[in-house]
């Protein structure tokens, strides 16, 4: 069993910044693909971002193509997910997830991809 947690959400003004970080149990931990989804009211819940094992392959919804970095540290079981030049349109809980497989490059990764899902954390971008 693998239990993630969420920390760093919060209320930020567009055009600032956040950083997420999710603490992973399990001590296979470097094996893990770990990924970051968002779900806002009313919406269905969606890709953001995913690393793969070693971090050298990167995954990125579009809408956050060159404002949001993803990163991990295996030797803390941490992933975090940079934030910046925030928008309203961002505002939404944010869930760290293990993902079931790797897939191509510049792919995208859906909820059903998942096996197991943090708490989220609550991100407020205000206009």
């Amino acid at each position: 069993q693998v239990q993630l947690v969420e920390s760093g959400g919060g209320l930020v003004q567009a055009g600032g910044s956040l950083r997420l970080s999710c603490a992973a149990s399990g001590r296979t931990f470097s094996t893990y693909i770990m990924g970051w989804f968002r779900q806002a009211p009313g919406k269905e819940r969606e890709f953001v971002s995913a690393i793969r094992w070693s971090g050298g392959i990167t995954y990125y919804a579009d809408s956050v193509k060159g404002r949001f970095t993803i990163s991990r540290d295996n030797a803390k079981n941490t992933v975090a997910l940079q934030m910046n030049s925030l928008k309203p349109e961002d505002t939404a809980v944010y869930y760290c997830a293990v993902l079931r497989f790797a897939k191509a490059s510049g792919s995208y990764y859906y909820p059903s991809d998942a096996d197991y899902w943090g708490q989220g954390t609550q991100v407020t971008v205000s206009s």
